[in-house]
């Protein structure tokens, strides 16, 4: 039986493992070109494990405005509905590669209602 998510160490492991995904997919890497380009890698994963860890365990750690981040990025390199769905699969997939538990549902469903927030707010839909 798998574990639930239940420290900031399994999140980090999450956020790794879900960029090892990502960063070979070629649909996905032009997001993540210029964090690769500048070896900002290390850094990213921290400000992103902090965002989860805010979200699944009420901590006040993360400092940023994730929407603002997007927006800001969709300038450059536009968002379209793929990207999300590609986005959510490799999640989910890592997700439940290494947990299972209430925190690992809870981390899946965010990251859902997230994604929609996102799609509807950089205006996906119609794409």
């Amino acid at each position: 039986m798998k574990p639930d998510i239940s420290t900031r160490k399994d999140i980090k492991l999450i956020m790794t493992k879900f960029y090892d995904l990502l960063l070979v997919d070629h649909k996905m890497i032009p997001f993540f070109e210029d964090i690769v380009a500048q070896n900002h890698l290390e850094q990213h994963l921290e400000v992103i494990t902090d965002f989860w860890n805010d979200i699944l365990f009420d901590t006040t750690t993360y400092k940023n405005n994730t929407m603002q981040k997007h927006i800001d990025k969709n300038a450059f390199v536009q968002f379209k509905k793929e990207h999300f769905a590609i986005w959510i699969s490799y999640l989910f997939e890592t997700i439940d590669t290494y947990f299972d538990g209430q925190n690992a549902l809870n981390m899946k469903n965010r990251a859902r209602s997230i994604a929609t927030v996102m799609e509807l707010k950089l205006g996906v839909y119609k794409n």
